[in-house]
C-alpha cells in the first residue's frame, strides 16, 4: 500500500536514512508543461533546518527527474524522480536498534514484518514525505490547468492561535525537551461541481485517506466537521441561492461536497498533528526482548509536525484532486 490514488497514481518509496526517497507518477496526462523551480520551492517549504521548533537536519532537498518528462513537458510515460538524503546521521540512533520508542511505529512495524530499521523510523519517518511534496507539486500544476488551486496553514499549535502566542509555545516546549499538536487548516478552490463517486468513492473519503496517512495525523474533518454535531440542523443547513455549473449557498457548512460530490463551493478541511513523540527527555520504554529500559534523548527532531506538514498537506489535497478530476473526465461522454 505505497500507492495513492486510481487514475493518477502516485507509488513513493525510500527511507528516513537510505540513500533517497522517491516516487513515480503513472497517469499524468501528456503535454504538460512542468515548472521545476515550482516543485523546488515546495520542497523547501517542508525542508528540515529552519524555522522555530523545525528539526536542525540539513537537506537541500533537490529533485532530480529519472524520466516521464522532456524539454520542460510530460510525456505521458511514468515519471521518476528521487530526492537524495545527505545529511543522515544514523549513529544518533544506535541506541534505538534495540528500544521500542513509544508512540512510533517501531513495535509495529517489527510485529507485523518481524524486521525494522531503527535509523530514523526507517520507512515511518516523515523523511518520506517530501517525495510526496514533490509529487503533489507536480499534481498542483495539473489542476491550476482546471483553474484549481490549494492553500493551507497552521490554524493552531498546542492550543495557541496568535504568531506570538505560538512562537512562545513552541520555545517554551523545546526549553522543556517537549513537543506540541497542531492543527492544519487546507481550502482547494475552483473545484468544479461533480467531483467524487457514490458510496465508497465519495471525495471526503479519498481526501480523508491521504490526510490520514500522513505521519502523525490524529483527526480529519470536512466542512463544519465536529462542530456540527454540537448543533440544530437550521444551524447548520446550507441554503441555496443559486445552481448553474455549481450549487452556490448563503453559507459553506457543508465545505462544498454533498453525498461525497464537490458542489463547486470552496472545499474546507482541517486536519489535527498529535504531539511528536520523540521528545529530548529521557522516556521509559521497552527493549525489543521485552525488558524495560531508558531511552535517552538523542538526534534532531521537530518540536510540533503542523508546520513543516502544511506542503504535504497541500501536496496530498492536490493528488486527489487531480486523481477526481481524471475520474471525472471519463464518467461522461
Amino acid at each position: 500500500m505505497n500507492t495513492l490514488g486510481h487514475y493518477l497514481r502516485f507509488t513513493s518509496f525510500g527511507e528516513s536514512h537510505g540513500p533517497a526517497v522517491g516516487g513515480i507518477i503513472d497517469g499524468m496526462p501528456a503535454g504538460l508543461p512542468i515548472d521545476l523551480g515550482a516543485i523546488q520551492a515546495m520542497l523547501h517549504r517542508r525542508r528540515p533546518g529552519s524555522g522555530n521548533g523545525n528539526s536542525t537536519r540539513r537537506e537541500d532537498d533537490t529533485i532530480e527527474i529519472l524520466s516521464g518528462i522532456y524539454e520542460g513537458h510530460t510525456t505521458g510515460t511514468p515519471i521518476a524522480f528521487m530526492i537524495a538524503n545527505r545529511d543522515a546521521r544514523s549513529e544518533d540512533y544506535d541506541l534505538m536498534r534495540n528500544a521500542i520508542r513509544p508512540g512510533h511505529a517501531d513495535a509495529t512495524y517489527l510485529l507485523k514484518y518481524g524486521i525494522r530499521d531503527h535509523r530514523g523510523g526507517g520507512r515511518a519517518s516523515a523523511r518520506a514525505t517530501a517525495a510526496t511534496v514533490a509529487a503533489g507539486a507536480m499534481a498542483m500544476q495539473f489542476i491550476a490547468t482546471a483553474g484549481i488551486t490549494v492553500n493551507a496553514a497552521v490554524e493552531s499549535i498546542g492550543g495557541m492561535r496568535g504568531e506570538q502566542e505560538i512562537g512562545e509555545a513552541l520555545a517554551r516546549a523545546r526549553a522543556e525537551g517537549d513537543t506540541l499538536g497542531g492543527v492544519v487548516r487546507c481550502t482547494i478552490h475552483g473545484v468544479p461541481a461533480g467531483l467524487g463517486e457514490p458510496i465508497f468513492g465519495k471525495l471526503q473519503a479519498w481526501l480523508a485517506l491521504a490526510m490520514m496517512s500522513l505521519n502523525a495525523v490524529k483527526g480529519f474533518e470536512y466542512g463544519e466537521g465536529f462542530a456540527a454535531a454540537g448543533k440544530k440542523g437550521s444551524e447548520s443547513l446550507d441554503h441555496p441561492v443559486a445552481l448553474d455549473s455549481a450549487l452556490h449557498t448563503e453559507q459553506n457548512h457543508a465545505g462544498g461536497l454533498l453525498g461525497g460530490i464537490s458542489t463547486g463551493e470552496d472545499i474546507t478541511m482541517r486536519i489535527a498533528f498529535k504531539p511528536i513523540a520523540t521528545m529530548m527527555r529521557p522516556i521509559p520504554t521497552l527493549r525489543t526482548d521485552g525488558t524495560p529500559c531508558t531511552l535517552e534523548p538523542r538526534g534532531r527532531h521537530d518540536v510540533c509536525a503542523a508546520p513543516r506538514a502544511v506542503p504535504v498537506v497541500e501536496a496530498l489535497a492536490a493528488l486527489v484532486i487531480a486523481d477526481a478530476l481524471l475520474a471525472s473526465r471519463l464518467s461522461r461522454v
